[in-house]
Formats: structure tokens, sequence, C-alpha cells
């Protein structure tokens, strides 16, 4: 396929060309005010008559025809009996010849929020995902020349790129620190316009920026995985607490220890940390038992 690069068109400035419409209509008007010829006029002076109002009328159509109105943002992709011409980005009223066709390609920005599509994650399971895609066109000549309809285009690209992106990353892990669609949408966005630039590119479409909109699992396993997600996070924290926990006791052993505020064998310190560790890990309030023997008894 031949790749259109765009070029700007040699359109005119339509002011002056409405200049020039306006004299044509004056030198019109005052041929028809002279009136017909006289019945005894020569021949040629009717002849010279009927041309001058014949070439004016198609003057006057030639160029009324030519008027086209560009608007900021905008752009007018000009061909001349099929071939590409240029493209006129110039801003408010232009001109050109009649038989050049112009076809308007808007390059604002364009936002599309995609449907929620079901795909398959790294590990298999099945997740819905949408996104919000800013586009614009970049190269018009690109946009109408080489694709066949270039918005159609991006909607269909833009969910080829989703399940790319989407099934390269597992939707979430606590366990192991990799990156994930869920912990981590600065990456996965990146990712996902760098997808999208490639794939439009020959439509001459630039992507500006790529959002997650919704991300979720599939409602057929939606339960299970939020079961399996309290349990990963009820072990997380319990792992946490636990860590903190031995920190405690070791540091009250240490401590007691230096300033020689008691001295406890083995079987002492065993029992001493048994009874922090149920206090600082148990789920439920401790209620101590007061000793009023000596520390054996």
């Amino acid at each position: 396929m031949n790749i259109s690069t765009e070029r700007p068109a040699k359109g005119q400035n339509g002011y002056v060309m409405l200049l020039v419409l306006l004299a044509v209509a004056v030198i019109g008007f005052l041929i028809v005010s002279n009136g017909i010829p006289a019945d005894g006029s020569s021949k040629a002076t009717k002849i010279m008559f009927v041309l001058s109002l014949i070439g004016s009328i198609l003057t006057l159509l030639l160029v009324s025809a030519g008027f086209y109105m560009i608007q900021p943002n905008q752009a007018a992709v000009v061909t001349l009996f099929g071939a590409y011409a240029g493209t006129d980005r110039t801003e408010g009223l232009r001109w050109v010849w009649p038989w050049m066709m112009r076809k308007k390609v808007s390059a604002r920005v364009n936002n599309i929020i995609s449907e929620r599509l079901k795909v398959n994650d790294l590990r298999g399971n099945p997740i819905e995902i949408a996104s919000n895609v800013v586009w614009r066109v970049e190269d018009t000549a690109q946009a109408t020349f080489d694709v066949d309809d270039y918005k159609e285009f991006v909607h269909v690209q833009i969910e080829a790129a989703i399940r790319t992106v989407g099934a390269r990353y597992a939707y979430d892990d606590i366990e192991d620190d990799e990156i994930t669609l869920r912990a981590h949408p600065e990456v996965v966005n990146k990712e996902l316009r760098e997808e999208l630039n490639d794939r439009l590119d020959v439509a001459g479409i630039e992507v500006d920026e790529v959002g997650l909109t919704h991300l979720a699992y599939a409602p057929e396993i939606a339960g299970a995985m939020l079961r399996r997600q309290q349990a990963e996070a009820v072990i997380a924290a319990r792992t946490k607490l636990v860590m903190g926990a031995v920190s405690m006791v070791e540091m009250a052993l240490v401590k007691l220890g230096e300033d020689k505020i008691v001295e406890l064998d083995d079987e002492r310190k065993a029992a001493m940390v048994s009874n922090l560790m149920v206090v600082l890990c148990g789920d439920k309030e401790a209620h101590p038992v007061v000793n009023a023997g000596t520390l054996y008894q």
C-alpha cells in the first residue's frame, strides 16, 4: 500500500476572491444595464454583447463555486480528479478551483470511552476492562486515504489493544511483587497508549492519553476471587502482626536483661514469650491473671 503524507494545499485567500466575485457581478450588472443593442446595431455589436454577458455569468458561477470555510482545528483535504493535491489548514474563508474537491477533516481532540470487554488476564482469570482514550488526527492524508473509515478504525483498534495489554498482566497478586492491572495503573496506561499509537500510526492518528475507567473480575468468578482477596489480606495482616509482636518481645527481653530488672531462666523466658505473644497477637482483648505468690508458684 502506498503510504500518504500530508502536504500543504495551494488554496487562495477567500476574501480576495470575494472581491473578484463582486467585481464580476458589477461588470455583469453594467452590461445588462446598458441594454440589448438595438435592431439597427451591427452584428458584431450584438455578438460582443452576448459573449460578454455569457462570460460574466460563467465567471460568476466559476468563482462562487470555489469558496469554502475552515474553522479552528479543522482541515480541508483537496483532491484534483482523484489525486491528492494537499491539505489546507488555514482558518477562515478559502478558495480553490471548483473542479478541485474538498473534504473537511476535524483535527480536534476526540474522546472515546470503550465498552466493557471481557478479557482473560495473565493467569487466565476472566476480567472486565474498559478505558478512556483521547485521540486526534495528526496526518489528514493518512486518515483520509490510507484507511476506509478512520473513526471506525480507531474503535476497532482500541478494543484490540485493550485485549492485548490486558492479557499481559495479572489482575492482582498480593504474594508476588509484580506489575498488575490493579496495582500499577500508570504502567498499564502507558503501555496501552504506546500500543495504540503503534496500531493507529497507519491512519495518521495520535493518542494523547489513555486511562482505565473500569477494571473488575467477571461476574462468574467475582465472589470466589473476593474471598481469595480477603484471605490473602488476612494472611498479610497476620504476618505483619506476628513480625511486630516478635520484635516487641525481643526488645522486652533485651531491655530486662540490660537493665538487670529481673533475671529469668529459660523456662520463665519461654512462659513470658508465650504470654506476650498471646496478648499481642490475640483477636480479643486479653484478661490478665494476677499472681499473688512467687514467680515460680
